[in-house]
């Protein structure tokens, strides 16, 4: 009979070790350790002079440990530079900063997804400048597409190109007409910038002032070129369009010394608004800032939220976000507005949550100090980020129809007419009769289970609907 080797020995051991060893060392998986023999442990024992018990953690504080677990996986940004885990919404300056970074006011240190409007623009300030020409351009889009964003950026641009290039920087005016108490001080302000000093003499307007200095060669050589960006210039439109008008028409004299960039939200106010200009051969160049899609919305989020040193959104809440965002309107400002309604909600959430375990304190239920610990000293990772559900709920806030609203509002019954009329109407027919729309509406209820009310009461709720404004029922109550 082979005698049995002994299981302390130190072969025996090396081999076991070595054995663990190279199951540690691949990368599947290997079954957990046995547990140790009591000779081994004897043997660690006088290896370590101290030994120290053995901390047990919780199986939620053993997966929070872990270095492979979301909270603790390391995050970085394009840069490669690390950010930090810790975020805690109960900070108030924390909280403060979240809100700043996400502010319609607040100017990214980047501006991000328009650079190829921004080197348009650029090009054409450029040629301007070198040549000493002047032009007007015109650059419209929807709200909230980056429009005066850019501008503020392409303006710098363009004074740090002629003091690299050796050229005279433009002097610039920048304003916006709907901070005017009158269309035409746009043309003292430009009358100003040339002679800042000269007070007008006589009867003349600033624009005749301008117009006859634009007229005389005197003009190229006694001043510099000017930049004139004129934001919101739809207003000029319901207020005074020959202001508007006037105003291109200063880029069209011989010796004039204006670059004028207009910013509106109409995209055809060149051809209905300024027909003498594309006469003259003077239109001015168009740039169209489009609307935001959802991968640039998402872009301009995450490049906002990158001067934070910690996480505060879950990657799903900010692409649900750029997602509704883009469907709805493609307007970066709503998209901001919805983050810091998202940040305020979760506020909420965790003063409602404090405010119901006090309350739970004060009436004598007992609450452990690890319990407590727990939920103050190391709050979950999970519950502090803005989560989708988050997400969700401040979409539907700040979407919110007044038209749904009132169909939600309304009972039952009413429910069910507005749907049978929708559903008679949507074949085709333009009207009807309350007796032809009962009979959809008993359809429907027979389909749902529901017992129908009777004609009468189906004729009253009719005007109940028309008196609320839907206007489906006009035709079927005439």
């Amino acid at each position: 009979m082979p005698a049995i080797a002994d299981r302390s020995s130190s072969p025996f051991k090396a081999m076991l070790t070595a054995k663990s060893c190279e199951l540690a060392g691949s990368g599947g998986c290997c079954p957990p350790q046995k547990r140790r023999l009591r000779s081994d442990t004897a043997a660690a024992a006088k290896e370590s002079p101290v030994s120290t018990p053995m901390k047990l953690k919780s199986p939620r504080r053993r997966l929070d440990s872990s270095p492979s677990s979301p909270a603790n996986r390391v995050k970085k940004d394009p840069s490669g530079k690390t950010l930090k885990k810790c975020w805690n919404p109960r900070d108030v300056e924390q909280i403060r900063a979240v809100k700043e970074a996400v502010h319609v006011s607040t100017a990214p240190s980047t501006v991000v997804c328009r650079e190829d409007e921004q080197k348009r623009v650029l090009d054409f300030c450029k040629a301007c400048v070198q040549q000493e020409k002047a032009g007007s351009l015109y650059v419209c889009g929807c709200p909230g597409t980056g429009k005066s964003l850019s501008m503020e950026l392409v303006k710098q641009q363009v004074i740090d190109w002629a003091k690299m290039e050796g050229l005279q920087p433009p002097e610039v005016l920048a304003m916006n007409c709907t901070s005017l108490a009158n269309t035409s001080v746009i043309f003292s302000k430009i009358l100003g910038m040339h002679q800042p000093k000269k007070k007008s003499i006589g009867s003349a307007s600033p624009l005749q002032h301008l117009q006859n200095l634009y007229s005389s060669k005197q003009a190229q050589s006694s001043s510099k070129m000017m930049l004139i960006i004129a934001d919101e210039l739809d207003y000029l439109i319901t207020r005074d369009r020959a202001v508007l008008h006037d105003l291109f028409m200063l880029t069209t004299f011989p010796f004039s010394r204006c670059i004028l960039i207009g910013i509106a939200n109409s995209i055809d106010l060149a051809d209905r608004f300024l027909p003498r200009l594309q006469s003259l051969n003077c239109k001015p160049m168009v740039v169209t800032f489009r609307a935001y899609s959802k991968d640039q919305i998402l872009s301009i989020l995450q490049e906002r939220l990158l001067v934070l040193p910690y996480i505060v959104f879950h990657q799903q809440a900010l692409e649900l976000c750029a997602r509704k965002v883009a469907a709805a309107s493609g307007d970066m400002r709503k998209a901001l507005s919805v983050c810091r309604s998202v940040v305020e909600i979760l506020e909420a959430e965790l003063r409602e949550s404090a405010s119901n375990t006090g309350l739970t304190s004060a009436e004598g239920d007992f609450v452990s100090p690890q319990t407590a610990l727990a939920h103050e000293v190391f709050p979950s990772q999970e519950n502090n980020t803005v989560r989708i559900d988050h997400m969700a709920l401040a979409l539907s806030k700040t979407f919110r129809s007044p038209i749904v609203d009132t169909i939600q509002s309304l009972p039952q019954h009413q429910q069910i007419i507005l749907c049978s009329a929708v559903k008679y109407f949507r074949g085709g027919k333009k009207d009807t009769t309350v007796g032809e729309l009962n009979k959809s509406y008993i359809d429907i209820c027979k389909s749902a289970l529901i017992p129908p009310v009777g004609i009468l009461e189906f004729s009253s709720m009719c005007r109940v609907l028309n008196d609320q404004g839907v206007r489906l029922f006009r035709n079927c109550l005439q």
